[in-house]
C-alpha cells in the first residue's frame, strides 16, 4: 500500500500517524492550572518589551525561513545532472546547498543577533560569533555530504522504495547523535564542567535519591560566554546521559529556583522523555519519510540529482510534522513541572523562577495562541505559574 501512496495521501497519513503517536505517548495525567492574567506578574513596560523583541526576532526568524527556502528552490531548477559519479555529485551538492544557505541568511542572523544584543541577551563578540558560524557550517556541511551521498545510494539501491531504509537511517542517527552528541558535538562549542562540590550538587544528588532517578553526572556549562539567557537541559541516553545547568542559572538564581529546575529535570530522567522523543520518531519516521520521497518525486528535473528536490521536500514537511510533535513536548514538560513541584513542594518558587526567567531571557509571558501551538515547545509562562498556583492550593501543596 505505502508503494501507491500518492504525495497528499502520504503528507496525510504522515499528519496523522504523528498525532497519533503523540496520543500513544503523551503522559495521561491532567494537571490543574489555574487561570492568571500576566498583568499580575508584569508590568505593562515588561510585556511591551517582550513583545517588541520577539514579534520581531519571529519576522526575522520568517524573513531567514524564506531565504533559505528560495535557495532550495532555486537548487531544484539549477540541480545538476547525476553524471558518472552520482554520489558525488549528490554529496557536492548537499554541501553547496548548505554553504548558500548558510552564507544568505548571514545578514537576517546578524540582524537577530544585534537586536538580542541591544536587550542584553548577547555577550559574545562578533568575532567570537563568526568562528561559531564557521564551526556550524563545517559540520552541517559535513552532514549534509553524508546525507546526500545516502540519498543517492539508497534512490539507486531501492528506486521508489529508498524511503524505507531512508527512515531506518533517520531512525539510526537519531540515536547515534542523541549518544553521541554530548561527548563529541556539545564539546565544539561550549566548555562542560563537572558541578564542583557544594551546596548545589548535594542538593542534586539529594533530590534524585528522593525522586528514585539515577541521574548520571551533572555539568555546568559556560553559556554567559555568549548570552545573559539561563536554562538547563537533559541530554543523552545510556552512559552519556547527563544534566546541564546554565552558568548563568546558578549565578543569578536562588538555590530554591535552582532546586526546582533540577527537580524538573530529573522529572524528564524519570519519565525517559528523551528515550520516548526518539520512539515518537522512529514510528513517525517512515511516513514522514515516504512524504518527503513522494514530494522529491514531483520536484525532480529528469536526470538531475534528487537531493535538491529531497531538501526541499523535506524543509517543506518537516514544519507540519514538528508542529504536530510540539504537543507531545509541551505535554511531557508540564508532566516535568508537576514532579518537580511534587518533590520539592516550593511552588512560589516556580512562581518567582518563572517570572524571573521570562524576564531575564525577554520571553512573551502568554504569546499568541497560534505561536504557541505551532511553535511552542513548552507551556507559556502563564500557564506554568497557573500550575504552580493551583498546586500551592491543592492537598498535595505545602
Amino acid at each position: 500500500m505505502p508503494r501507491r501512496l500518492g504525495l497528499p495521501a502520504a503528507v496525510v497519513t504522515a499528519l496523522v500517524v504523528a498525532e497519533a503517536a503523540v496520543l500513544l505517548l503523551r503522559p495521561k495525567e491532567r494537571f490543574p492550572v489555574e487561570h492568571v492574567e500576566a498583568r499580575a506578574y508584569f508590568s505593562a513596560a515588561e510585556l511591551e518589551r517582550a513583545t517588541t523583541f520577539r514579534t520581531g526576532q519571529l519576522w526575522l526568524y520568517g524573513a531567514r525561513t524564506a531565504l533559505e527556502l528560495a535557495v532550495l528552490v532555486g537548487a531544484v531548477r539549477l540541480a545538476p545532472r547525476e553524471g558518472r559519479r552520482p554520489v558525488l555529485t549528490g554529496a557536492a551538492t548537499a554541501v553547496a546547498i548548505t554553504l548558500t544557505t548558510t552564507v544568505v541568511a548571514l545578514p537576517v542572523r546578524a540582524a537577530s543577533r544585534e537586536r538580542a544584543k541591544h536587550v542584553g541577551l548577547v555577550t559574545q563578540s562578533w568575532g567570537g560569533w563568526a568562528v561559531d558560524v564557521a564551526k556550524g557550517a563545517a559540520i552541517g556541511g559535513a552532514m549534509s555530504a553524508a546525507g546526500g551521498a545516502l540519498i543517492v545510494v539508497g534512490l539507486r539501491r531501492f528506486g521508489r522504495d529508498w524511503w524505507a531504509p531512508g527512515a531506518a537511517a533517520v531512525a539510526g542517527f537519531a540515536l547515534v547523535f542523541t549518544y553521541l552528541g554530548p561527548v563529541v558535538l556539545d564539546p565544539v562549542f561550549n566548555t562542560f564542567t563537572p558541578l564542583p562540590a557544594g551546596d548545589t550538587r548535594a542538593d542534586v544528588l539529594q533530590l534524585a535519591k528522593k525522586a528514585g532517578v539515577e541521574v548520571g553526572e551533572v555539568y555546568e556549562v559556560d553559556a554567559s560566554t555568549r548570552t545573559t539567557a539561563a536554562n538547563a537541559y537533559v541530554t543523552g541516553i545510556g552512559h552519556t546521559k547527563r544534566v546541564v545547568l546554565y552558568d548563568t542559572l546558578l549565578k543569578d538564581f536562588t538555590p530554591a529556583e535552582t532546586r526546582l529546575v533540577v527537580a524538573h529535570e530529573l522529572g524528564h530522567v524519570r519519565h525517559k522523555d528523551v528515550q520516548h522523543g526518539l520512539l515518537w520518531l522512529t514510528l513517525v519516521a517512515p511516513f514522514a519519510t515516504l512524504a518527503v520521497a513522494r514530494g522529491s518525486e514531483q520536484l525532480t528535473r529528469p536526470g538531475a540529482t534528487a537531493v535538491p528536490a529531497v531538501a526541499l521536500s523535506l524543509a517543506i514537511i518537516a514544519p507540519a510534522i514538528t508542529t504536530v510533535s510540539n504537543q507531545l513536548s509541551r505535554a511531557v514538560e508540564r508532566r516535568a513541572d508537576a514532579f518537580a513541584l511534587d518533590l520539592t513542594h516550593e511552588p512560589d518558587a516556580m512562581v518567582g523562577f518563572e517570572r524571573r526567567i521570562t524576564l531575564q531571557n525577554v520571553g512573551d509571558p502568554e504569546p499568541p495562541r497560534w505561536q504557541q501551538i505551532v511553535m511552542g515547545t513548552h507551556p507559556p509562562t502563564m500557564e506554568r505559574i497557573g500550575q504552580a498556583l493551583a498546586f500551592r492550593r491543592s492537598p498535595a501543596g505545602p
